[in-house]
């Protein structure tokens, strides 16, 4: 399960909630955490709640953004790569499904290459969006003008699913 989300902690308390209730519950389900290798902001917050809660955890992080990000040193996998590009790609070969938590444009950047590369047909994983306390309304609503201006098609503005909270996340990719 790949999440993304940001390195900040955010000014929210409810993130930080969301983000160990994520990860206690990718545990729960068995399914590996995959995201940026972090240990700081919201994605150590979440890695620790996965790795506490029994689960593997799989963070891949950039040689460059060792210090700024502060890589994880209690992972099951760290892989460090060279560029933000092969983390990506690494992270995105290691996923069956694509979640995406409140972050910031590095979040914005992965969400939409996911859900670009499913348009285009390299996968068919789920994408969904975590619009946790409307963070992503106005977001949203940018796809759902685009598609009002036939810039996006319906049928791709259905590829990002968006959901409340990591519960909803979790039940819908249990549906399937």
């Amino acid at each position: 399960m790949c999440v993304f989300l940001g390195s900040a902690r955010g000014h929210d308390p409810a993130l930080a909630a969301a983000c160990q209730e994520l990860g206690e519950a990718i545990a729960a389900q068995r399914w590996t955490l995959v995201y940026g290798g972090a240990s700081v902001g919201m994605m150590g917050v979440l890695a620790d709640a996965a790795l506490a809660a029994g689960g593997a955890v799989h963070g891949v992080i950039p040689a460059e953004m060792l210090e700024r990000e502060i890589a994880h040193q209690g992972l099951t996998r760290l892989d460090i790569v060279a560029t933000m590009a092969e983390r990506k790609e690494l992270m995105f070969a290691a996923a069956d499904a694509f979640i995406t938590l409140p972050g910031g444009f590095g979040t914005l950047d992965e969400l939409f290459e996911a859900v670009t590369g499913a348009l285009l047909g390299h996968h068919a994983r789920p994408c969904l969006l975590v619009d946790l306390g409307g963070y992503y309304r106005d977001l949203i609503a940018f796809v759902d003008g685009a598609v009002a201006a036939g810039l996006i098609r319906p049928a791709h503005r259905e590829l990002l699913e968006v959901v409340a909270d990591p519960t909803s996340a979790v039940s819908r990719l249990l549906d399937r």
